[in-house]
């Protein structure tokens, strides 16, 4: 890890979900985003000493567990406030959460790991908190209230907001909690005008129109394929298979309710499309492409 400066106040940290870095003096900074485990955090305060910074405060952009996750170690030893917005704040300060949502009930021992579950932070509101030179904005979509943070070195940090075309053509799917907000957010996207644009697992774009568009269409194919795949009336579990097999994927646990999550996001983006209706019978549910 090193720090990589992008503007007079404004640098971040390259890794696996990078790490935005804010001075708010010659001696004190934010960071955006903590990493995924206590290791990533204590990699970042080691970046952050060797640099004479200290840390003031966490900003996160929302409260998946490889944006939080270096937040414990980092609050204990520095007293450092920690800012999310909305309903992040309660999933920052609550993680079984997470698991629970993602599964549906209680979580079984196995999905209460560190990629689904991070440890607690407590975590306030941002709202009225952030140091001056900094303004957010909402970023809704791929989680409930996910946000982003322009610094004034008009360099923008979007979280999830965008996947990077190795992701895409990989994976295919990524994860969307709201498959409506997550389009209106890319649309929104558009209208940024900054100098860097940092995102937690894409590499530092300077422009992003490009990208946002194979998002868009990777979204528009995604969801054509779950029309036709119910043409006849499908369950839950048979649409996860098809479109499983039809990208070619094979499901760890942490991927299966992470994806499943997601197909269902599509199917509820469609029933409000009014592309697709879903159906009761006999004590199962369907799901079907309207005619």
């Amino acid at each position: 890890m090193e720090l990589t400066r992008l503007g007079e106040k404004t640098y971040y940290i390259k890794n696996n979900t990078n790490i935005g870095i804010y001075k708010i003096n010659d001696e004190e900074v934010y960071i955006i985003d903590t990493g995924n485990d206590k290791d990533c955090g204590k990699k970042i305060l080691k970046v952050l000493e060797e640099n004479n910074l200290k840390v003031k405060g966490i900003i996160n952009t929302h409260s998946n567990s490889d944006h939080i996750g270096g937040n414990e170690v980092i609050e204990k030893r520095t007293g450092a406030i920690v800012l999310t917005h909305g309903i992040e704040v309660a999933f920052t300060k609550y993680p079984i959460l997470e698991p629970s949502f993602l599964y549906g009930a209680k979580p079984f021992h196995d999905l209460e790991n560190k990629f689904l579950m991070a440890k607690t932070s407590n975590a306030i509101d941002l709202e009225n908190n952030l140091p001056e030179g900094l303004e957010y904005f909402s970023l809704k979509g791929h989680f409930f209230d996910m946000i982003g943070i322009k610094t004034s070195d008009d360099v923008y940090f979007l979280g999830d907001a965008l996947f990077s075309s190795e992701t895409i053509n990989k994976y295919h799917l990524f994860f969307i909690y709201d498959v409506l907000e997550y389009l209106n957010t890319l649309e929104f996207l558009k209208t940024l005008n900054g100098k860097y644009y940092v995102f937690s697992h894409v590499e530092l774009k300077e422009n992003i129109k490009d990208l946002i568009e194979i998002n868009i269409n990777k979204i528009k194919e995604i969801s054509d394929n779950i029309l036709k795949i119910c043409k006849d009336k499908k369950t839950i579990e048979d649409i996860e298979k098809e479109i499983f097999d039809y990208y070619h994927l094979t499901m760890n646990l942490n991927q299966y309710v992470l994806v499943g999550s997601t197909i269902k996001a599509y199917l509820s983006y469609l029933i409000t499309k009014e592309k697709m209706e879903y159906i009761i019978e006999n004590n199962k549910l369907y799901f079907k492409t309207c005619n």
